[in-house]
């Protein structure tokens, strides 16, 4: 198997398509804010690591990003592309639809990261897709409250449900040993396309509301 699509197909490979999108929509967050220079570092930084620091912790381990800079170097270049490709400038419609496409690949990315490294760490079916879960959700939660936004995950696009859904069927791929390379690739570019899908199409779950007042 050629090397680099062995790469994309373990947990590193994931990990680092992660990064660099959850890094990109931090940048473009941070830039639709309006947030000065070191802001706008500060919420991408956190928007990449967050949820991999909180799933490492899960896990019992100390978080690669203390361990290693190769994290730190790869959020170091999106945030180098970003200002080379002056994204800071480009209009408000342009930047959002940007974000989003940036956010569903990390959510779906990091989606499978975590949810992989469950795989590897033979935990059972909950702790695989609390793994998936939690990695693809814990930055961009992160991300949101820094910026005095709602996190998606609490009131629209499926933004969860699909981590779930993700997480959910790589572990069945796992199970029955079908994790091979196209297949995980299929359910990437099926995560991606869902996580779209909901938003430009306005799909939500049902809503519980209470009775106002009267």
């Amino acid at each position: 198997m050629d090397p680099v699509w062995r790469f994309l197909l373990d947990f590193d490979g994931y990990a680092a398509i992660g990064t660099v999108a959850f890094a990109i929509s931090g940048y473009l967050s941070g830039v639709r804010k309006h947030l000065d220079l070191l802001g706008i570092i500060i919420v991408t930084l956190l928007t990449a690591i967050g949820g991999g620091i909180i799933r490492d912790v899960l896990v019992g381990r100390m978080p690669q990003v203390f361990l290693g800079n190769t994290s730190l170097v790869i959020i170091a270049g999106a945030m180098l592309f970003a200002l080379a490709a002056r994204l800071h400038k480009r209009e408000y419609e342009v930047l959002t639809r940007l974000f989003i496409i940036a956010d569903s690949i990390g959510l779906v990315a990091f989606s499978l990261a975590g949810a992989k490294l469950g795989v590897e760490y033979h935990i059972n079916a909950f702790g695989v897709i609390l793994l998936g879960f939690v990695t693809a959700v814990g930055g961009g939660i992160v991300r949101d409250m820094m910026v005095n936004d709602v996190p998606f995950i609490l009131h629209k696009d499926f933004y969860g449900t699909v981590s779930i859904l993700v997480a959910s069927v790589l572990y069945v791929l796992a199970e029955l040993g079908w994790d091979h390379l196209v297949a995980v690739q299929l359910v990437f570019a099926g995560g991606v396309a869902l996580r779209l899908l909901a938003h430009w199409s306005e799909l939500t779950l049902p809503k519980i509301a209470g009775r106002k007042k009267g």
